[in-house]
C-alpha cells in the first residue's frame, strides 16, 4: 500500500523555524512507524535525523508524536494508523528540538536525577547478606519499575506545558519506586525534594501520562500514593 508521512523537519544550520516535509512510499500494514522512518532516511532522505536503539520497546529513545499523541515509533504498527490519511510525525512537545526529531533531554535528566533514583541505605548488613524484602513488598514496585525513561509521559503533560519547573509524572513514578521501597533510608528526604509548588502538587490528576505511556504503567495511581504519603506523614 502506498502512505504518506508528513514530518516536522528542523535543521537549526539552515532554518529559521521548524517546517513539514512530505514522503511518499510504498510500505506494509504491518511495518513499525520506526521501519518507515528507516524506509525515508534510507531511501528517500538521508538528513531525516531521529533516534533509535533496540527497536523493541525497551530503550525508550524513539518516542514521538504520531498523529497527535505520544508513541514509541518501534512498538506502533502502520495496522493500527489511518493509513488512508497522512501520518503526522512531530517530535515530543515541550522539549528544544536539537534537529528534526531529536530533542534536548538534558531538563528531562536534570529533574529525574533530582529525586535521587538509587537505593539509599547507609546501614551496614550483617555478613554477607542481602538488604532483603518480601514478595508483597516487592510487588508495589514492579509496576513503576517498568519505566524507560522514553518521556511520553512528562512530554504529554498540561503541566509541564506550563511550567517549565514542573518536575514531571517520570521523576515523580522514580521517587515511588524508592519512596515505597523497604530497603531504602532516604524516603523522608525524596518526600521533602517533591513537596513544593512545583513538585507533585502540580500533577491535577489530568491522566494524559497514563494514556500516553508505552508500558501502559499507571502513573497517576502512583503519583496519589505520593500525595496521600506526604499527607499522612508526622513532620
Amino acid at each position: 500500500m502506498q502512505v504518506t508521512f508528513k514530518i516536522l523537519r528542523y535543521n537549526p544550520e539552515k532554518d529559521k523555524e521548524p517546517h513539514y516535509e512530505q514522503y511518499r512510499f510504498e510500505a506494509s500494514e504491518n511495518m513499525t512507524v520506526l521501519d518507515c522512518l528507516h524506509k525515508i532516511k534510507w531511501e528517500h532522505d538521508g538528513s531525516l535525523a531521529f533516534r533509535r536503539s533496540c527497536a523493541h520497546g525497551v530503550c525508550g529513545s524513539d518516542g514521538m508524536r504520531i498523529n497527535g499523541k505520544n508513541y514509541l515509533a518501534c512498538s506502533t504498527l502502520l495496522k493500527v494508523l489511518d493509513t488512508k490519511k497522512t501520518i503526522t510525525i512531530e517530535p515530543l512537545p515541550s522539549l528544544p528540538i536539537i534537529k528534526d526529531l531529536i530533542l534536548d533531554m538534558t531538563d528531562f535528566y536534570d529533574k529525574y536525577k533530582a529525586v535521587k533514583p538509587y537505593l539509599i541505605n547507609n546501614s551496614p548488613t550483617t555478613g554477607d547478606s542481602e538488604r532483603l524484602q518480601s514478595n508483597a513488598d516487592a510487588e508495589k514496585l514492579f509496576e513503576s519499575a517498568k519505566c524507560i525513561l522514553c518521556a511520553c509521559c512528562t512530554t504529554s503533560c498540561p503541566s509541564t506545558w506550563t511550567n517549565d519547573n514542573y518536575i514531571g509524572p517520570a521523576a515523580l513514578l522514580k521517587a515511588y519506586r524508592f519512596v515505597f521501597d523497604t530497603r531504602d533510608e532516604a524516603a523522608d528526604e525524596r518526600l521533602d525534594i517533591i513537596d513544593t509548588p512545583d513538585g507533585i502538587w502540580r500533577c491535577h490528576t489530568i491522566f494524559n501520562c497514563v494514556e500516553s505511556c508505552p508500558k501502559e504503567i499507571n502513573i497517576t495511581w502512583h503519583i496519589s500514593q505520593l500525595k496521600k504519603e506526604l499527607s499522612n506523614r508526622e513532620l
